[in-house]
């Protein structure tokens, strides 16, 4: 399975050459199913480029149903055990895609509402003006061990916890693309929308996939992020212009792509694995802030300072006389110029 690449094809038909549990994430644009008869006009009689697609008609309700459940029941399986799935919809669809999740194993995490702050208006004034989207997140089964970036999505909101409402404008002005003057594709989603998608549920260089990428928005969002992804679309047109705003993106650098989390989420790393990485080295000696105590790294990882020896957390409470301590956040070092904590090394192990 190649990696960072459009695939053209079906999605029914290319989901099946991927093997499984392979996938982390999936965030999935299908078919509406508008069900429009007929064109729509506005009050001064000029036509509405509304969704009329031939992807976008279905003959029945069934039809619909059917082809739904084959395009889930595949992601499931591609799907790794702790993945997750993003599935947006308007009320024409929402609601059977929900219970084909729920049909298929998935279990609903949250359905987040897009608020559009420049809907497009109900011409005919015979409705509310239709000013939402729904996306339904869920996890591959009631036990997976999902990605919830809180802390970050926190950040995000003003460190307020993020509500499951959002309000974000439709794609419009530059960011939406146009050919000869016209809407390339109907249904664009804004960088916005798949921005908070992919910082709250995946990590770098986890996989995300598409299977209706269309043009190109989870790509582009993914590639930005430092995650690898996959896109499938069966429209060449849609490809072509997805193509290059994917070339035109730049990842950005890995020191701005790095997620508040909280310490339960990080990863554990031994201050001896920083020893054996070459980050710090023995005989290195270490001291506290304000260079009171002092104590020397030996090569299994332990210090030995005048008083006591032992791990970075039992000398470094020893030498205090208190029952305890955190050796990261205690213990500094010089670092590239720098007196830095100890804790500033291990964050660079991690990254790397």
């Amino acid at each position: 399975m190649e990696l960072n690449k459009v695939i053209h094809g079906d999605c029914l038909e290319v989901l099946k050459t991927f093997p499984d549990e392979s996938i982390d994430v999936v965030f999935a644009d299908p078919p509406y199913n508008l069900q429009l008869k007929n064109d729509l006009f506005r009050p001064d009689n000029s036509k509405v480029n509304a969704v009329n697609d031939d992807w976008d008609k279905f003959s029945s309700f069934k039809h619909y149903d059917d082809f739904t459940n084959c395009w889930l029941s595949e992601c499931r399986r591609v799907l790794k055990p702790n993945g997750s799935i993003w599935v947006i919809g308007s009320y024409h669809n929402i609601f059977r895609i929900g219970k084909a999740l729920q049909d298929n194993g998935f279990w609903i995490l949250n359905d987040v509402i897009w608020r559009k702050t420049n809907p497009m208006p109900n011409f005919k004034g015979t409705r509310f003006t239709n000013a939402h989207e729904t996306l339904i997140w869920a996890s591959k089964n009631e036990n997976s061990k999902f990605t919830f970036n809180y802390l970050g999505m926190k950040s995000l909101n003003g460190d307020k916890q993020m509500r499951s409402d959002w309000e974000i404008p439709i794609c419009a002005g530059k960011e939406r693309l146009r050919l000869d003057g016209k809407k390339v594709h109907s249904t664009q989603k804004p960088e916005i929308l798949l921005s908070r998608v992919i910082i709250s549920s995946t990590n770098i260089n986890d996989v995300v996939l598409d299977p209706f990428l269309g043009s190109g928005t989870t790509a582009v969002i993914s590639k930005k992020y430092g995650r690898r992804w996959i896109g499938i679309e069966k429209d060449k047109n849609y490809i072509d212009e997805a193509l290059k705003r994917i070339s035109s993106t730049k990842r950005e650098s890995l020191e701005n792509l790095e997620i508040i989390k909280s310490r339960k989420e990080e990863p554990r790393i031994p201050f001896g694995s920083l020893i054996e990485r070459g980050l710090i080295v023995p005989g290195k000696i270490l001291f506290d802030g304000r260079k009171r105590w002092f104590a020397k790294v030996r090569v299994d990882g332990s210090l030995i300072s005048d008083k006591s020896k032992g791990s970075i957390h039992s000398v470094g409470a020893e030498v205090q006389g208190l029952s305890a301590c955190n050796g990261w956040t205690f213990w500094h070092t010089n670092y590239n110029g720098s007196v830095v904590p100890i804790d500033t090394i291990r964050t660079i192990a991690k990254l790397n």
